[in-house]
C-alpha cells in the first residue's frame, strides 16, 4: 500500500462527507481564475500607476502573493470583496525587508516571484507551508541562475528559497526541458530587469497569461505558442484588469454536469484562453455534451458561457499534445473516466507527480478506495470505468483531488468521506456552497 491510500482522516473541520446528489440544474459563476489574479496583482504592483482588479479570486494563494506586495512597500487596497486597487510603484520601487516573505501554499506565487526578486536590490526569503516545502523549485533557479541571480535553496532544491539582492541579470535564450508556464513567467518578469533579450522556447506550449498580461500593462513582448521574447529596460502602465472566471474551478462541474444523470448546467463567463481548455477537449472527444455560448473578451482573455448537459461518457487515449493545456484539471479528468464506460489511458503527465501532491498516486489511491480499477504508470494511468460504492478518502492537502474525489461521490452507491480538505479555500473558496447550490451533495462532516 503507498502512503497515499491511507485515511489520515483529520478533524471534523477538516473533512466532507459526500454522496450521490441531485442532477446538477442553474447557472452558476465560478470564482476568478487564480494565474490571471495572481498576475494582476504582480504587474500591477510593479507598473506606474493605479490598477483595478475586478473579479479577483479571494483565495488563500492569491492573498499570499498580495500580502507579499504589502509587505515589500505596496498599498493594495479592498473596497469589496474580489477587488483590488494596486498602487503601483514601479519596477524598482520595492522595498525590502529582513523577515521572510510567506508563500503559502502558492507554487505559482513563489515561482513567479523568485522572477521578479531576482533583478532588486535587496535580499529576500520565499517561504511557504509545509506541502509548499516539498515542491521542487530547482527548475525556476536554475535558469535565473543562468541569468546572473543567484538563488540558494535547502538540499533537493526545496523552499525556503534565499534570493541575493543586487545582482547584474542578462537576458538569455533559454528552452525549457519541461514546459511550465510557471519557469517560463519567472524568466519573462526576470527579463523586465535584464540588460539584453530574454527569449523562451517552449517543448509544448503553455499558458500565455503572462505575455498577455504584459502587454496589456504596455511592455513590448512578441510571443506565439511555444516561443515568448522581450527585452528589459522598458516601464509597466498600469491598467485596468478583469478576471474571468477560472476554467479550473469550472472543471469541477463540467465533469460533474457531464456525469450525473438528467443534469443541465450553465456556468457563466469562464476564462477560455487556449493554453487551459484542453480538458474541455478531451471530454468532448469521450463524448461530453459541452456547449460555448455567448463568446466575447474580458480583460483581453477570452470568455464564454459554457452550457453542459449529461451524456454518457466512454474512454479515451488522451491525446498527449492535450497534456500541457490541462496539467490542473487531470485530477478532474480521472474521476470522469473512472465512471465513463471503457477503458482510458493518461501519458505523458509525469509532472504530476511534482504538483501539490504526486496527483496520479493520491487520485489512484482514493479513487481504488471507492471501486475503482486504475493502474499507475510512471506519467500516467490506465483506467478501467466501472461503479463506485462509498469509502473514506483522504486528499493530502490537495484541494484538487478533494474536490475531484466529491465528484467521484456523486456517482458513488455510499457515502464517501473524504478528508483533509482544509486547502480547498486556496483555490475555490466557497465550493461547497456552490456546490450544493448546482445540486451536489457535498458537505462538512459532522
Amino acid at each position: 500500500m503507498s502512503a497515499a491510500s491511507a485515511d489520515h482522516g483529520g478533524d471534523a473541520q477538516q473533512a466532507w462527507i459526500a454522496g450521490a446528489g441531485a442532477p446538477l440544474r442553474g447557472s452558476l459563476r465560478v470564482p476568478g481564475d487564480k494565474s490571471v489574479s495572481h498576475r494582476a496583482v504582480m504587474l500591477g504592483a510593479l507598473a506606474q500607476g493605479v490598477t483595478r482588479v475586478t473579479g479577483f479570486l479571494e483565495g488563500e494563494d492569491t492573498r499570499a502573493t498580495a500580502r507579499v506586495f504589502e509587505r515589500l512597500g505596496v498599498r493594495i487596497e479592498t473596497p469589496s470583496a474580489s477587488e483590488r486597487i494596486v498602487h503601483g510603484v514601479g519596477l524598482h520601487g520595492l522595498r525590502g525587508i529582513d523577515a521572510p516573505l510567506d508563500c503559502g501554499n502558492a507554487g505559482t506565487g513563489m515561482r513567479l516571484l523568485a522572477g521578479a526578486l531576482a533583478g532588486q536590490a535587496f535580499d529576500s526569503v520565499l517561504i511557504g507551508d509545509a506541502s509548499l516545502s516539498k515542491r521542487p523549485m530547482r527548475r525556476v533557479t536554475e535558469p535565473l541562475a543562468a541569468m546572473g541571480a543567484r538563488i540558494d535553496t535547502q538540499q533537493g532544491g526545496l523552499p525556503p528559497l534565499r534570493i541575493q539582492g543586487g545582482r547584474a541579470l542578462l537576458g538569455i535564450e533559454y528552452t525549457l526541458p519541461v514546459a511550465s508556464a510557471q519557469v517560463k513567467s519567472a524568466l519573462l518578469l526576470a527579463g523586465l530587469y535584464a540588460r539584453g533579450e530574454t527569449v523562451v522556447h517552449e517543448p509544448h506550449p503553455t499558458r500565455d497569461y503572462t505575455e498577455r498580461m504584459l502587454a496589456a500593462f504596455g511592455w513590448p513582448i512578441e510571443f506565439s505558442p511555444g516561443y515568448a521574447r522581450l527585452s528589459g529596460g522598458h516601464t509597466l502602465r498600469a491598467t485596468d484588469v478583469a478576471v474571468p472566471a477560472d476554467f479550473s474551478s469550472a472543471a469541477f462541474f463540467l465533469v460533474a454536469a457531464s456525469v450525473v444523470p438528467g443534469s443541465e448546467l450553465l456556468l457563466e463567463a469562464v476564462g477560455m484562453n487556449p493554453r487551459r481548455t484542453g480538458l474541455l477537449a478531451a471530454l468532448r472527444l469521450m463524448g461530453a455534451d459541452i456547449v460555448e455560448e455567448n463568446p466575447r473578451a474580458e480583460g483581453g482573455e477570452p470568455v464564454a458561457d459554457l452550457r453542459v448537459r449529461y451524456a454518457p461518457l466512454r474512454g479515451i487515449e488522451v491525446p498527449e499534445a492535450l497534456v500541457p493545456d490541462m496539467i490542473d484539471e487531470f485530477p478532474a479528468l480521472f474521476a470522469a473516466a473512472a465512471v465513463a464506460q471503457g477503458r482510458s489511458v493518461i501519458r505523458g503527465a509525469a509532472e504530476l507527480r511534482v504538483k501539490e501532491s504526486d496527483r496520479i498516486a493520491t487520485m489512484a489511491a482514493g479513487l481504488r478506495a471507492l471501486g475503482a480499477r486504475i493502474e499507475e504508470t510512471p506519467d500516467g494511468a490506465i483506467i478501467d470505468g466501472g461503479a463506485l460504492h462509498g469509502g473514506s478518502v483522504d486528499s493530502h492537502g490537495d484541494h484538487r483531488i478533494a474536490m475531484s474525489l466529491s465528484i467521484a461521490a456523486q456517482l458513488a452507491s455510499g457515502e464517501v468521506r473524504i478528508g483533509d480538505v482544509a486547502n480547498v479555500a486556496t483555490s475555490f473558496p466557497g465550493f461547497e456552497a456552490l456546490a450544493a447550490k448546482a445540486g451536489m451533495r457535498v458537505s462538512p462532516a459532522a
